[in-house]
């Protein structure tokens, strides 16, 4: 199998003789799902996850015979290839099933995360243009209240069974014939449109290739040390919606012949995740950094839980040093932290394997990928300067476009540098260290500062659950720090706690850096992929300023 990482002493030679083997015709459904059941038709693909009870599981085999029956009955309904289909649906067996036959058929994937209200559903269903949305029981009822409004959809399937205009997705897969010619595509064409989280600004779809499946390999071998393994087995809380989860993990497995736990959980549990982990004895793991945070609320976790884990890959946002510390001490092993994009994921990865690993910084470009940080002209700048990430083209793990956004495309590049819009600083030995988005960046007093290591610190405050921290528009200052803080139960909000965690963050980081402000707040605004949603604490904190302050 091509795109294999090799092992290497040293990761200087990995990335010296790493070499790209992209064929010219590839299909992302055929290489998941019909060249293992041609070879091994038995093999477990996924597995449903759950703590009690019996786990079915979907072998490699019913994975092909399932998707091609499904790309039949699409094919039926009038799908053609390029037609966009949606999925809005939790992991498990249909979701991996609707993604193969969707590639197989040509056709373009439209992942959406089930979190959506109906508003975010309808922006993205219109914007991409979507005619077949295949969902669950819930995701049809917030379908149906936008439908009118959809022209273009013109079919609802779901897996719950069908209903008043709503098709039946285990009686499409029934009635449909199991063999099926996976469509002979080009790498180069369109498969897949992921929306980017919407930090800043409206989501835009970014529109990838077949292509975008061997151009995570790499990085996905290269935080995982080596993957495959023998006993290799994954998992991640992530959605399969978001590009964490479907090409860090469900895809890369599958294609791997890796068995995949699925856990459908749409509310992070860190003692379900340990349990869950334990009882499938997942050795894989990708877990952002939120989640990683949640599960240091967990008390002796060696002692509890005897977990098989061999790697865990962290990404989405900074993981800082407090929780690569505690992965060490708690969890046993390194973190391997990585960095990427909707547009362009697992471009800078670390590998403990290989001695790339350092607490506090994200890591080295992975094999493959030409990653520089760069300043508004485009030139790379000197260690210790702050730039912008970026990423040369071509790359297999790029991009295409925006879909219908060409504005939005062209102003993404710097020359051949894909732009990022995340703020980061190399150091001597060429590591990167993430700094923070360009609008998240706080400027006070002269100083420019990233919230992450702020945040990191916050957490590591014992009465800290979760952390965001902003900046509020200061006359004297520019702007203060201010932080949000939600508190692990057991403890109380005070002006004395609040001193006390402000004294915590001045101690351990710096006088400049440390929150002016602390707001205790009851949850934090999350992304559907675990990010916290900055933006609305900006937003916040603008407000309570008096208006002489902000100008």
């Amino acid at each position: 199998m091509s795109h294999m990482l090799e092992r290497r002493d040293s990761y200087s030679e990995l990335y010296r003789d790493f070499r790209w083997q992209i064929p010219d015709r590839f299909n992302i459904g055929a290489a998941v799902s019909d060249r293992w059941a041609a070879e091994d038709p038995d093999r477990v693909a996924i597995i449903a996850g759950r703590i009690e009870g019996d786990a079915p599981e979907l072998t490699f085999g019913e994975l092909a015979t399932r998707s091609n029956a499904l790309a039949n009955a699409l094919t039926g309904l009038g799908v053609r290839a390029g037609d966009r289909v949606a999925l809005l649906l939790p992991q498990g067996f249909a979701t991996a099933i609707a993604h193969v036959a969707i590639y197989k058929i040509g056709a373009i994937a439209v992942p959406l995360a089930l979190v959506f209200g109906a508003e975010a559903l309808e922006y993205r269903l219109h914007t991409a243009g979507v005619s077949v949305a295949v969902t669950n029981e819930s995701g049809a009822e917030r379908i149906a209240g936008i439908r009118s409004r959809l022209p273009q959809l013109t079919t609802v399937i779901s897996t719950n069974g069908g209903a008043a205009n709503v098709e039946d997705f285990d009686k499409l897969i029934a009635d449909n014939s199991e063999e099926f010619n996976a469509r002979d595509t080009a790498a180069n064409d369109p498969a897949l449109i992921i929306f980017t989280s919407g930090t800043t600004g409206p989501p835009k779809g970014a529109l990838h290739g077949h292509r975008v499946l061997l151009g995570h390999l790499p990085g996905v071998q290269f935080h995982h040390e080596f993957f495959p393994q023998p006993g290799d087995r994954t998992w991640t809380p992530a959605d399969w919606a978001w590009a964490g989860g479907l090409l860090n993990i469900l895809l890369p497995s599958l294609y791997f012949g890796v068995t995949v736990v699925a856990s459908p959980a749409e509310k992070f549990d860190p003692e379900n995740a340990l349990a869950l982990a334990e009882r499938f004895k997942v050795r894989n793991a990708f877990i952002p950094p939120t989640a990683l945070r949640m599960l240091k609320s967990v008390e002796n976790i060696r002692n509890r839980f005897d977990l098989s884990l061999r790697t865990v890959a962290s990404g989405g946002e900074a993981l800082g040093r407090e929780t690569y510390e505690w992965g060490e001490a708690e969890l046993g092993l390194t973190i391997n932290e990585f960095y990427g994009q909707t547009e362009c994921n697992i471009v800078l990865s670390s590998c403990a394997a290989l001695g790339v690993s350092r607490a506090g910084a994200i890591g080295l470009p992975v094999p493959g990928h030409r990653v520089a940080v760069i300043d508004a002209e485009g030139k790379r700048v000197k260690p210790g300067e702050t730039g912008q990430v970026a990423v040369a083209r071509p790359d297999p793990v790029m991009f295409i476009e925006y879909w219908n956004n060409p504005e939005a495309t062209k102003r993404k590049f710097i020359g051949d540098w894909m732009t990022t819009g995340d703020q980061a600083v190399v150091d001597e030995d060429g590591y990167v260290h993430f700094f923070g988005r360009d609008d998240d960046v706080i400027t006070s007093a002269g100083y420019r500062i990233g919230p992450g290591e702020i945040e990191d610190c916050l957490i590591g405050h014992p009465a800290v659950s979760l952390a965001a921290a902003v900046g509020k528009p200061d006359p004297l200052r520019t702007e203060i720090v201010k932080a949000y803080v939600v508190l692990k139960d057991g403890n109380e909000p005070s002006e004395a706690l609040s001193a006390e965690i402000r004294d915590w963050v001045k101690t351990r980081l710096s006088a400049h850096e440390y929150p002016r402000e602390i707001e205790f707040v009851e949850s934090m605004p999350l992304t559907s992929t675990g990010k916290v949603i900055r933006r609305i604490f900006r937003d916040r904190a603008k407000e309570e300023t008096p208006a002489e302050a902000a100008t």
